[in-house]
């Protein structure tokens, strides 16, 4: 009788034999090997559940409605939980012999141990971050969240969604106290991230039913939206509505106003020191966060390096651009042109924005009707584009990508921030909307979701330096059927390869080298065409968020780098729509990972 894997009789049920560093690997029969492969897959599904179980948010991106009126927990103490649960996880891996499992299983051990020891040495930094920042904050991700996920299809999803509103003041205690451990840490962040947070903070509670304002707030304004499009009687929209009002003044308005307080309280003691060499172990940590983003063992030295011989690279291929528009006048000329010349920006007001939306969506389509040269495998998911909303719209990055829900029934989206037309070119509209639609982080995201025949943790995970390589690698690939007709856009692609370069030297001159913010941003001006309001928002990103940036450009260079070699070995048998499979399908995965799996693929093409 076949036993259930279950952790409880885990050392009992499992027909994987139990070895030690003394014994030598077991010899497996295929029945063996088929049988153990779905137990741990089982194990791997018992365990996925289980995380989904305590997040009531995760419920909600999945498109499942349990726990729907409830917030995830945000206490200091769920990293000890975390902690506890990765030991536990880690225990049971190791009563696992890998030689017993199938390849895909294989990988799937190899993915899962090593996130699970992953949590463990990140148990250290757990309070080096910034919870509420210019970014992604919980001030704004809290009504990011309801107003594009939680769906209203009927009266208790409403009640749920008021549930949540409730909720509020718990999560900013949450929150506030989880600031306050950092700062008895040495963890706080520069002064100038505290305006930004608290303007944001003061967008979330302006508007009805706020204060006298004639507009409504966007939670008011999405709730009614959401609640106009029930088949409900009238008298039944007014009373929910009104009871969402009431949980809004009695519940939001005051937890945002804690936070407020709080946030001008620590203002007072924040200073501009921007780099992570500020917090005690700073060396140690920002070398882990690097270790984390780019999945490689590159130092911080090494990775300035490649940041400046890659801008140097670009900036020469900028220049055969410069040439062949016959623009007369320094590289640094032909920036002030391509920033300052009307042509390339649509105006700062409603109708610019519309025109930007709408050629977004044509690029995107234009791109798609042309996937099958490419790709072999295309997701089932539609993708939108929508402008970020203008509660968050000021601080927020200058496009992202939101991943669909499971289910079909949120598709994903790319969004444009439209907040400062000046900082949205025309010419590098065809780049972006690559990278974060399609090809970009849509057909590798929604590609991931759809998978079949791999436990559900790998659908879902993120690293940084495949997913955002992926979508850098996206802008490239275009080129390559003959896209970017117009000078001027394959600029844009250059520029904006030559922005995840300059990552590279500014994102360790700030953490590992002592820049200024001022210095961060002087070198992007000096060494990009972006707006001087990209600059800044670039390096504050840096400041806030340690390694992250630098994991675009190490990820497309290995992708290229194992894209070169496949090229060079297979010869004419070599198909990019194949290699793309190799790529994606088997989700996000570490660089080092991706090696081996493109070196495996490569051998068995050669047979």
């Amino acid at each position: 009788m076949r036993i259930r894997f279950i952790h409880k009789i885990f050392y009992l049920g499992l027909l994987v034999f139990i070895f030690s560093c003394n014994q030598q690997s077991e010899s497996y029969s295929e029945e063996e090997i088929k049988e153990h492969s779905a137990e741990v897959n089982e194990y791997f599904e018992e365990e996925f559940q289980k995380d989904v179980e305590e997040s009531p948010m995760m419920q909600t991106r999945l498109g499942q409605k349990t726990n729907y009126g409830k917030w995830d927990n945000f206490s200091h103490l769920k990293y000890a939980e975390d902690r506890n649960k990765a030991k536990r996880r880690l225990g049971d891996l190791k009563k696992i012999d890998p030689s017993s499992l199938d390849e895909e299983t294989r990988l799937s051990y190899d993915l899962y141990l090593q996130k699970q020891e992953n949590i463990l040495e990140d148990y250290d930094f757990r309070f080096y971050n910034y919870p509420v920042n210019q970014m992604f904050g919980y001030h704004a991700e809290l009504p990011a969240f309801l107003i594009n996920m939680h769906r209203i299809d009927s009266i208790s999803d409403a009640e749920a969604y008021i549930s949540r509103l409730k909720g509020i003041p718990k999560v900013m205690e949450d929150v506030i106290g989880n600031l306050k451990i950092r700062e008895q840490n040495g963890i706080m962040p520069p002064i100038f991230v505290f305006d930004r947070v608290l303007e944001s903070s003061r967008n979330v509670i302006k508007g009805k039913p706020f204060g006298k304002s004639v507009e409504n707030s966007a939670l008011l304004e999405d709730f009614k939206s959401k609640i106009d499009d029930l088949e409900i009687s009238q008298k039944k929209k007014k009373e929910l509505i009104s009871k969402a009002e009431t949980a809004l003044t009695e519940e939001v308005k005051p937890a945002y106003q804690n936070l407020i307080v709080f946030l001008e309280t620590q203002q007072k003691r924040a200073n501009s020191d921007a780099g992570a060499w500020k917090f005690p172990k700073g060396e140690e940590f920002y070398a882990n966060a690097l270790k984390r983003a780019t999945t490689t063992n590159l130092s911080a030295n090494q990775i300035h390096e490649i940041g400046l011989s890659e801008v140097a690279r670009i900036h020469a291929e900028m220049e055969k651009i410069k040439k062949k528009v016959g623009f007369k006048g320094t590289l640094q000329d032909f920036f002030e042109f391509m920033r300052k010349d009307k042509q390339f920006y649509y105006a700062n007001d409603s109708t610019g924005r519309s025109k930007y939306l709408t050629e977004a969506r044509s690029i995107i389509n234009t791109m798609k009707d042309d996937l099958d040269k490419l790709f072999l495998t295309k997701p089932e998911a539609e993708l939108v584009v929508k402008a970020v909303e203008p509660f968050r719209e000021k601080n927020a990055g200058k496009a992202f990508y939101q991943q669909p829900a499971k289910d079909g029934s949120r598709p994903g989206t790319y969004y444009a921030n439209l907040y400062d037309m000046s900082a949205m070119p025309t010419y590098q509209m065809e780049a972006l909307a690559y990278h974060e639609g399609i090809p970009g982080h849509h057909m590798q995201i929604a590609i991931a979701q759809e998978l079949e025949g791999i436990p559900q943790f790998r659908k879902f995970s993120f690293y940084t330096a495949y997913v955002e390589g992926w979508g850098l690698y996206s802008e490239l690939l275009p080129k390559e059927i003959g896209y970017y007709k117009d000078p001027y856009s394959d600029f844009g692609r250059l520029a904006m390869e030559l922005w995840r370069s300059c990552r590279l030297v500014v994102d360790t001159g700030i953490h590992a080298k002592k820049w200024t913010r001022e210095e961060g941003i002087a070198y992007y001006k000096e060494n990009t065409p972006n707006a001087e309001s990209d600059c800044i928002k670039m390096v504050e990103r840096h400041i806030v968020m340690p390694g992250q940036a630098t994991a675009y450009k190490i990820g497309m260079n290995k992708i290229l780098e194992l894209r070169e070699n496949a090229k060079e070995e297979l010869g004419g048998d070599f198909d990019i729509r194949e290699f793309h499979d190799v790529i994606l399908l088997d989700g996000a995965v570490p660089l080092n990972i991706l090696e081996e799996k493109v070196d495996n693929w490569v051998s068995e093409e050669n047979i």
